[in-house]
Protein backbone atom coordinates (compact mmCIF):
# COMPACT_ATOMS: atom_id res chain seq x y z
CA UNK A 1 0.00 0.00 0.00
CA UNK A 2 1.99 3.33 -1.10
CA UNK A 3 1.15 6.01 1.23
CA UNK A 4 1.82 10.10 0.62
CA UNK A 5 2.05 12.63 2.68
CA UNK A 6 0.99 16.54 2.21
CA UNK A 7 0.58 20.11 4.21
CA UNK A 8 -2.85 21.25 3.31
CA UNK A 9 -3.10 24.80 4.66
CA UNK A 10 -6.76 24.72 5.58
CA UNK A 11 -8.06 23.51 9.00
CA UNK A 12 -8.64 19.46 9.34
CA UNK A 13 -12.61 19.72 10.09
CA UNK A 14 -12.75 21.55 6.59
CA UNK A 15 -10.36 18.80 5.08
CA UNK A 16 -12.26 16.28 6.56
CA UNK A 17 -16.04 17.64 5.15
CA UNK A 18 -14.80 17.98 1.66
CA UNK A 19 -13.05 14.70 1.79
CA UNK A 20 -16.05 12.63 3.06
CA UNK A 21 -18.67 14.51 0.78
CA UNK A 22 -19.39 12.18 -2.29
CA UNK A 23 -20.52 15.38 -4.11
CA UNK A 24 -17.20 17.13 -3.74
CA UNK A 25 -15.03 14.05 -5.65
CA UNK A 26 -15.79 14.95 -9.23
CA UNK A 27 -14.23 18.33 -8.50
CA UNK A 28 -10.65 16.65 -7.28
CA UNK A 29 -10.29 13.22 -8.04
CA UNK A 30 -8.76 12.96 -11.89
CA UNK A 31 -10.08 11.36 -14.60
CA UNK A 32 -13.50 10.74 -12.10
CA UNK A 33 -16.69 11.24 -14.20
CA UNK A 34 -19.06 10.46 -11.51
CA UNK A 35 -19.92 9.40 -7.98
CA UNK A 36 -23.54 8.50 -6.37
CA UNK A 37 -24.02 8.31 -3.07
CA UNK A 38 -25.88 4.29 -2.68
CA UNK A 39 -26.01 4.31 1.45
CA UNK A 40 -25.21 6.76 4.41
CA UNK A 41 -24.59 6.38 7.85
CA UNK A 42 -26.78 7.71 10.46
CA UNK A 43 -24.64 10.51 10.53
CA UNK A 44 -24.76 11.33 6.98
CA UNK A 45 -21.29 9.79 5.98
CA UNK A 46 -21.47 7.83 3.11
CA UNK A 47 -20.96 4.08 3.84
CA UNK A 48 -20.94 2.91 0.07
CA UNK A 49 -20.58 5.02 -3.13
CA UNK A 50 -20.18 3.73 -6.44
CA UNK A 51 -17.56 5.56 -9.12
CA UNK A 52 -17.52 6.25 -12.86
CA UNK A 53 -13.86 6.74 -14.66
CA UNK A 54 -14.85 5.36 -17.88
CA UNK A 55 -17.25 3.27 -19.14
CA UNK A 56 -15.38 -0.04 -18.30
CA UNK A 57 -14.18 1.20 -14.94
CA UNK A 58 -17.44 1.67 -12.61
CA UNK A 59 -17.05 0.08 -9.52
CA UNK A 60 -18.42 0.48 -5.10
CA UNK A 61 -16.91 1.03 -2.33
CA UNK A 62 -17.56 1.07 1.05
CA UNK A 63 -16.20 3.38 3.88
CA UNK A 64 -15.83 3.44 7.49
CA UNK A 65 -14.75 6.11 9.78
CA UNK A 66 -12.93 7.07 12.90
CA UNK A 67 -14.42 10.26 12.80
CA UNK A 68 -12.49 11.74 16.68
CA UNK A 69 -9.33 10.85 14.58
CA UNK A 70 -10.26 12.19 11.15
CA UNK A 71 -9.58 8.79 9.42
CA UNK A 72 -11.42 7.13 6.93
CA UNK A 73 -11.13 3.90 5.49
CA UNK A 74 -12.60 2.57 2.38
CA UNK A 75 -12.55 -0.99 0.52
CA UNK A 76 -14.68 -2.75 -2.52
CA UNK A 77 -18.07 -3.84 -2.12
CA UNK A 78 -17.79 -8.00 -1.87
CA UNK A 79 -17.39 -8.95 -5.79
CA UNK A 80 -16.22 -6.07 -7.11
CA UNK A 81 -13.34 -6.24 -9.47
CA UNK A 82 -10.58 -3.46 -9.88
CA UNK A 83 -11.76 -1.71 -7.48
CA UNK A 84 -9.22 0.28 -4.41
CA UNK A 85 -8.53 0.27 -1.22
CA UNK A 86 -6.75 2.58 1.29
CA UNK A 87 -7.63 5.29 4.03
CA UNK A 88 -7.02 8.70 4.51
CA UNK A 89 -5.89 10.59 7.77
CA UNK A 90 -6.09 14.44 8.73
CA UNK A 91 -4.11 15.53 11.26
CA UNK A 92 -4.05 19.02 12.55
CA UNK A 93 -0.62 20.63 12.58
CA UNK A 94 0.48 24.55 13.29
CA UNK A 95 -0.08 25.40 9.42
CA UNK A 96 -3.05 23.50 8.76
CA UNK A 97 -3.92 20.60 8.21
CA UNK A 98 -1.17 16.99 7.32
CA UNK A 99 -3.39 14.28 5.36
CA UNK A 100 -2.01 11.09 5.03
CA UNK A 101 -3.07 8.71 1.98
CA UNK A 102 -2.77 5.43 1.57
CA UNK A 103 -4.05 3.12 -1.32
CA UNK A 104 -3.73 -0.02 -2.67
CA UNK A 105 -4.47 -1.05 -5.87
CA UNK A 106 -6.56 -4.44 -6.98
CA UNK A 107 -4.22 -6.92 -8.65
CA UNK A 108 -6.26 -7.08 -12.33
CA UNK A 109 -6.20 -2.83 -12.92
CA UNK A 110 -4.30 -1.66 -15.72
CA UNK A 111 -1.93 0.02 -16.17
CA UNK A 112 -4.12 3.57 -16.83
CA UNK A 113 -6.25 2.50 -14.58
CA UNK A 114 -3.56 2.30 -12.02
CA UNK A 115 -2.18 5.82 -13.27
CA UNK A 116 -5.61 7.73 -12.56
CA UNK A 117 -5.93 6.71 -9.09
CA UNK A 118 -1.61 7.58 -8.38
CA UNK A 119 -1.60 8.61 -4.48
CA UNK A 120 0.77 11.83 -5.49
CA UNK A 121 -1.61 12.60 -8.09
CA UNK A 122 -4.49 12.36 -5.56
CA UNK A 123 -3.27 14.40 -2.99
CA UNK A 124 -1.52 17.07 -4.76
CA UNK A 125 -5.51 17.40 -6.60
CA UNK A 126 -7.01 17.31 -2.92
CA UNK A 127 -4.07 19.96 -1.58
CA UNK A 128 -4.97 22.07 -4.61
CA UNK A 129 -8.81 22.52 -4.56
CA UNK A 130 -8.62 22.86 -0.65
CA UNK A 131 -5.82 25.75 -1.36
CA UNK A 132 -8.18 27.07 -3.96
CA UNK A 133 -10.78 27.41 -1.73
Amino acid sequence: MKRVRALVARPVEECWRVFTDPVQLVTWVPGLRAAWLIAANADGLPREVQFEFAKDLVYSLRYTYDAAEHVVRWEPREGEAGAVRGFAHFETVDDGTEMTYALEHAPERKAAERAIDDPDILVAAFARLMHER
